[in-house]
């Protein structure tokens, strides 16, 4: 009876394993996409969300990673043995891109589980490679002409491990020091009328730590965009979102709660690069920010 139970037990742990997704994926859900529909797909239920041509589905993600996008048209009864249709997405306010999906096939191992008329097209993948850092995407489809819903998964990839050095501003922002523990850290204070304005000389990376300031009676999730110009041109454009931290506080009492630090990675081509950080959001209050360059990249001259 005992080899009988450790064989089962055996059995199950395989098996366990066997189920477990390999790549360690995490379901994304867009932050203002809430029609969603059920697909059951090889007998397991999926989480799909629908697409429009009018309004983008918006997903913050936090990088390094690979985000795959997996989008299904819906055939109709009468539709075509074969389908076209296109995706078009953006990340971090570059411009957008077009993947076009040619000779879509009603996917027989997949169903809707209202059951919804109609069939779920094969599940056709978009792959973005993600940089450290916080990143905004935003997915539309080409046309209202079908239906067509979309699954988001994020596989996070290992960070390399980098010592870091701050850098000050190039504009007179005011200092503000925080404090986590026992240690105290310098930001500078802006905004929309006082931008964080920034020299450096690649090729680098630049690390901003942006900190919404909350007053006590702020609640809930603040969304907050930001900006990256280099003269005219825009560099990036973030869409963040913050909560108020558990752990950090001004040194000095000023009626305000900081929000936990998000993070946003500039590549640096070589030379030297004035970037200018902008808050988009007139109606939200001042921004904090430490700006950090690879302590390894000090030497790099002009």
């Amino acid at each position: 009876m005992k080899i009988l139970n450790i064989i089962v037990l055996l059995f199950v742990f395989i098996l366990s394993d066997f189920l477990q997704p390999a790549s360690g994926e995490k379901l994304i859900k867009p932050k203002n996409s809430e029609t969603k529909t059920t697909l059951i797909v090889l007998g397991k239920n999926r989480t799909y969300y629908a697409l429009s041509s009018k309004q983008p589905a918006v997903l913050n993600v936090k990088g390094p990673g690979k985000l795959k996008i997996i989008t299904r048209i819906k055939f109709g009864l009468k539709a075509k043995d074969e389908l076209d249709y296109s995706i078009y997405y953006r990340l971090d306010g570059s411009e957008k891109i077009k993947s076009d999906f040619k000779d879509v096939e009603r996917d027989a191992e997949a169903k809707f589980e209202d059951g919804n008329s109609g069939t779920p097209g094969t599940g056709e993948k978009i792959i973005i490679e993600l940089s450290r850092g916080e990143h905004s995407i935003e997915i539309w489809q080409e046309g209202e002409n079908y239906k067509i819903n979309a699954r988001y998964l994020l596989t996070k990839l290992k960070e390399k491990k980098i010592d870091w050095v701050s850098l000050s501003p190039l504009y007179p922002n005011e200092p503000v020091s925080l404090v986590t523990g026992e240690n105290v850290v310098s930001y500078y204070r802006f905004s929309d009328s006082k931008p964080l304005k920034v020299k450096i000389t690649g090729p680098t990376v630049l690390r901003i730590l942006s900190r919404v300031e909350n007053h006590y009676y702020m609640k809930g999730r603040i969304n907050y965009r930001l900006q990256v110009k280099e003269g005219d041109a825009i560099i990036h454009t973030y869409l963040l979102n913050s909560i108020r931290s558990d752990v950090t506080v001004y040194r000095k009492g000023c009626g305000r709660v900081p929000g936990k630090a998000k993070e946003i990675i500039i590549d640096v081509p070589k030379g030297t690069h004035v970037y200018k950080v902008i808050p988009l959001d007139k109606d939200k209050n001042t921004l904090l920010a430490r700006i950090l360059f690879p302590k390894k990249d000090v030497k790099i001259k002009e």
